[in-house]
């Protein structure tokens, strides 16, 4: 009975967390954003399984890891954010946002 109450003790830290749980929700993308469309549009041909659905209700992952990169960016930022993302650079963007749309290999 001890190893199921501390079992039941991990459990609920990492609900706690948020570890087991889906991630919080990014902010919406404007409608008609440029660099979100663009990135949907990359994703979909370079990567498959964009169009599976997400953890996040009602997107899919291409659409969710490009919400997840677009809100990771700064404001200013102005390339494409799927090219960025394969950039040395953007690798940990690319990790996080894979994380997210539960798009990872």
């Amino acid at each position: 009975m001890k190893t199921i109450k501390g079992g039941l003790f991990v459990l609920a830290l990492l609900l706690q967390s948020g570890s087991l749980l889906a991630a919080d929700e990014y902010n919406s993308v404007p409608a008609g954003d440029g660099q979100y469309k663009a990135c949907k549009v990359y994703s979909m041909n370079k990567w498959g399984g964009g169009g599976d659905l997400s953890p996040i209700a009602g997107q899919t992952k291409a659409e969710a890891f490009c919400t997840c990169l677009w809100n990771e960016t700064p404001d200013n930022f102005r390339g494409g954010l799927a090219k960025f993302s394969e950039t040395e650079a953007g690798a940990k963007l690319s990790k996080i946002c894979s994380k997210y749309s539960n798009w990872e290999d």
